[in-house]
């Protein structure tokens, strides 16, 4: 054989990563105790332990101690122990410990990777190269945030005790997601692996007692799902950070109803792989190949949806066949290897099942010609073409190398196809016209989005998802707000409304009798019950009747609130111009106002009319703020910028309390409408003739129709309907306790962003009752990260 024959006949060898010192690890612990509480290992209270296996083969890696309930109330009381004084702590002294975690994790960085990859079955050059250095990084940076809190989070400390519970596709990095920010923030961390992927976290537990953690401010106790509802549920957890399915976040968000800890999710997804006509094909292949089998698929945010445009769709999946035919399966400890095993038989099963289930709905499955190992839990990458949009290839997360294709004719047909999901979490962009890809950008319903790229993350930059993918963002200065808190002025305890309505005194006199409607689409409108509810004076006279809203007056408005473009599309300079006016018109009609006020409340004339001059103030400062309120530019260490944007939420339902009955509806609606969301807004349900007066400053102040919607009625009835409305976006809700608990519960149906008072009202006249703090809760951050040079 000649050396050109020898030449093209060449095979990669094998390239095998030495395992003898995560072997010698592995033999010289006690995994039996295994729980790192307190500072010391100890072993379950039951005695439980479970398996955790290599899944290239099967083979038993350890005997881990299976945390119970015991156990968890036994970190929760160290972690409660710790507090005072880490969070007591210099930003200085904090930092330093960060630093001192990350330097180490450098040390033994090659031990991590390798256990990481013989633990969860990832190839060794995406532990090696990705998500060890990445961990690394997290800390690093926030050891700078640690120090800087006071500057850049004034009037804000940490939370308290979090709970956080991460999965088995990340374990080292989502640890260090989860743990670097609350340590920074000056919390104590209870922290639960995933059951499948225990080891790293061991190894970071060690890292900590090197590192001067002061004892009890980490804890890490491996368990199945007992554990994590222990956590979930412990009543000494201030909050809960959870990565994981949709379906358990959505338990999670209704087993925390109510109880006031903070909670965020980072869910799964289905994101969409936009490739357009211009794109530079090969590399979008190259793309495709770390969007979808990175991680062998097992990634929430894995580009799983490919969506490529008809004019281009034959020769790309050409490509895209002759790259995955070269795509080696094989040793994740092998560096030449591109496609490990998935994490367990289950999971394998899972995959085989969703492909048979979508092969039998109409999709071509198509395979490349590699052969498998012969042990392990190996599936090979698949290409399914034919999908329909309501395929369950298109609409399931598979968390698996199965990749669906659909093509579209032009970028609105894109993006529609983009957002036809119940997930947002993350997607991806193909073009060579950067016009084209940062106009597409924004109109994705995903918290991320790549232009000609994928895959990209760093610790600067926040990362979460929209609608089923969770709330809440980890990374950068909005990670940081998560494990923060700030006091709101807390007003009244709320009561809930009287069962029976006490007899109103009917008004002697000529007047022409009037019933103040809904206000709906920009249209005063009967309630579709033709039920009203009487409103009474503060003498207990009669003041008026106004609509009984429904729970199909609720569809209505937030249909019309939905139907309005117009104001979501508008400039902040357009908002900022109709809240000028909106304030403008009030102003010429506040003795009005005052007088309705006096009138139904009982307050002085100088405290009625101190209250509208208060709305009035407020409304100029968010009418000020629209355009103020920005994004920011990112700069990770890669050659890309990322734009966090902000971006309204949607339609966001609010249920105004009685305390302060105009400046508090007025308080949510104005930073509400500042950031570009649409509103449906239930008032004070003791005084709504404040707010139906409104609705003729409305009409003639700009507001487009539906912007701003308003239904009168029974609060609580109300705010149950607007929980369970799955196209309202978020909800802002300040009512008695037992009804903020139940319509946290019931938003699980969308994973909706619900702000309660958890039964107090706020003070409204406070200056901490305006600003920022509200604005935050009116947008979602988006991150597109922009790559530039060649």
């Amino acid at each position: 054989m000649n050396i050109l024959e020898r030449y093209h006949a060449m095979e990669y060898g094998p390239a095998p990563e030495a395992r003898n010192e995560a072997d010698a690890w592995l033999a010289a612990r006690d995994f039996s105790k295994a729980l790192f509480i307190g500072g010391d290992w100890k072993a379950a209270g039951g005695g439980k332990t479970f398996d955790t296996s290599d899944p290239s083969s099967g083979k038993l890696l350890a005997k881990v101690s299976d945390a119970g309930a015991v156990d968890i109330d036994a970190a929760v009381s160290a972690a409660a122990k710790a507090l005072p004084k880490w969070a007591a702590s210099t930003g200085y002294s904090r930092a330093k410990v960060l630093y001192a975690i990350g330097r180490a994790m450098q040390r033994h960085q090659r031990l991590f990777a390798v256990l990481e990859s013989i633990d969860n079955g990832k190839p060794i050059r995406e532990s090696r190269d990705i998500d060890v250095p990445l961990a690394i990084r997290h800390f690093i940076h926030h050891a700078g945030w640690a120090q800087a809190l006071d500057r850049d989070f004034p009037g804000h400390k940490g939370v308290g005790v979090v709970g956080q519970i991460i999965p088995w596709n990340f374990p080292l990095l989502m640890l260090a997601w989860k743990i670097a920010p609350a340590l920074a923030a000056g919390c104590t961390v209870v922290l639960k692996p995933a059951e499948f992927t225990p080891l790293t976290a061991i190894l970071f537990a060690e890292i900590c007692e090197r590192s001067g953690v002061p004892k009890g401010v980490v804890n890490i106790v491996q368990g199945g799902p007992e554990a994590g509802a222990a956590i979930v549920n412990h009543p000494g957890v201030q909050k809960i950070a959870f990565t994981g399915s949709s379906e358990v976040g959505k338990i999670i968000r209704k087993a925390t109803a109510g109880s006031g800890k903070k909670l965020s999710l980072e869910l799964g997804g289905k994101s969409a792989f936009v490739v357009f006509e211009d794109a530079d094909l090969d590399s979008a292949v190259e793309g495709l190949v770390d969007g979808i089998w990175f991680n062998q698929g097992q990634v929430c945010c894995a580009g799983s949806r490919l969506l490529v445009q008809e004019g281009i769709a034959d020769a790309f999946i050409a490509k895209v066949k002759t790259r995955m035919g070269r795509l080696r399966v094989g040793s994740p400890l092998d560096k030449n290897t591109d496609i490990g095993p998935l994490v367990d038989l289950t999971q394998l099963d899972r995959v085989r099942g969703l492909v048979a289930a979508g092969a039998k709905q109409g999709a071509v499955c198509w395979q490349p010609d590699v052969a498998l190992p012969a042990s392990g839990y190996y599936h090979l990458p698949t290409l399914a073409t034919g999908v329909s949009p309501a395929n369950i290839l298109a609409q399931e997360e598979v968390f698996g190398p199965v990749l669906a294709t659909m093509t579209f004719r032009n970028t609105e047909e894109a993006i529609e196809l983009a957002n036809n999901t119940r997930y947002g979490l993350a997607a991806s962009v193909w073009s060579e016209n950067i016009n084209l890809a940062l106009h597409v950008a924004p109109q994705l319903k995903a918290g991320v989005v790549w232009v000609n790229g994928t895959n990209m993350f760093d610790a600067a930059c926040g990362f979460g998802g929209y609608r089923e993918s969770g709330f809440g963002r980890e990374g950068g200065r909005e990670g940081m707000f998560e494990y923060l808190s700030a006091k709101l002025p807390l007003g009244p305890v709320v009561k809930p409304a009287a069962a029976t309505a006490q007899p109103i005194e009917q008004v002697e006199g000529d007047t022409i009798d009037r019933t103040a409607k809904l206000f709906i689409g920009g249209k005063q409108v009967r309630p579709d019950g033709n039920y009203s509810l009487a409103v009474a004076t503060a003498k207990g006279k009669l003041a008026g009747e106004v609509g009984l809203g429904s729970r199909k007056d609720i569809r209505d408005a937030v249909a019309a609130a939905r139907a309005c473009k117009a104001w979501p599309e508008a400039t902040a300079y357009n908002h900022s111009q109709v809240l000028y006016y909106l304030a403008e018109n009030l102003s010429g009609r506040a003795g009005e106002f005052a007088a309705r006020l006096t009138e139904l409340t009982g307050a002085t004339a100088k405290a009625a009319r101190e209250e509208v001059e208060m709305s009035i103030e407020r409304l100029f400062l968010y009418a000020g703020l629209a355009d103020k309120f920005e994004g920011r530019v990112h700069q990770p260490p890669a050659r890309a910028v990322t734009l966090a944007l902000h971006e309204p939420v949607g339609v966001i339902g609010i249920v105004a309390s009685d305390n302060a009955p105009l400046l508090g509806l007025i308080s949510l609606v104005a930073p509400a409408l500042a950031m570009g969301n649409t509103v449906v807004a239930v008032p004070s349900e003791k005084y709504p003739l404040l707010a139906t007066d409104l609705y003729q400053v409305i009409e003639y102040s700009d507001v487009p129709a539906g912007a701003i919607n308003i239904v009168t009625g029974r609060s609580a009835e109300l705010a149950g309907v607007l929980a369970k409305h799955d196209d309202v976006d978020g909800l802002w809700l300040f009512a008695d306790a037992e009804t903020c608990a139940k319509a946290e519960a019931d938003s699980v149906g969308n994973l909706k962003r619900v702000w309660t008072g958890n039964g107090r009202s706020l003070d409204w006249a406070s200056t901490e009752a305006a600003g920022d703090a509200f604005l935050r809760r009116a947008v979602e951050v988006k991150n597109v990260w922009v790559p530039y040079g060649d």
